[in-house]
């Protein structure tokens, strides 16, 4: 049984082997789809920038709406709630402005990036 099916299995594979099947038909051009392809991923990965874009009003609600949640956490579940909650988010910020000057950018450049990492999902509200 084992040997039928794998018989058969391999007379699919060879069969399938060496043809290429295009939407086209036979007389479809790889290089245009191959182009096609590749501005079909631009454009792809254009719309994927452009909705995990983030800027520094969105970065701002981001940390209002920490603060608010560390402060609301503070008073209704205590001060342990309230200090995890901003050094889980001022742990993330230092993680981040680590790698940024470890991938070479300094200064209020580095900053900027990771504060834009950190609480730039505000845009999302």
């Amino acid at each position: 049984m084992k040997s039928k099916m794998s018989a058969m299995l391999d007379s699919l594979i060879k069969s399938k082997a060496g043809k290429m099947e295009w939407p086209e038909g036979n007389s479809a051009d790889p290089e245009l789809a191959r182009a096609r392809y590749e501005s079909d991923i631009k454009a792809d990965r254009a719309a994927l920038r452009d909705a995990l874009r983030a800027d520094m009003p969105a970065a701002n609600f981001g940390l209002m709406v920490v603060l608010a949640v560390g402060v609301v956490g503070f008073f209704v579940w205590g001060p342990i709630v309230g200090a995890a909650v901003l050094s889980c988010f001022a742990a993330l910020f230092l993680v981040v402005f680590g790698f940024v000057i470890f991938r070479g950018v300094h200064g209020l450049d580095a900053a900027r990036r990771a504060y834009l990492f950190t609480f730039g999902w505000g845009n999302w509200f």
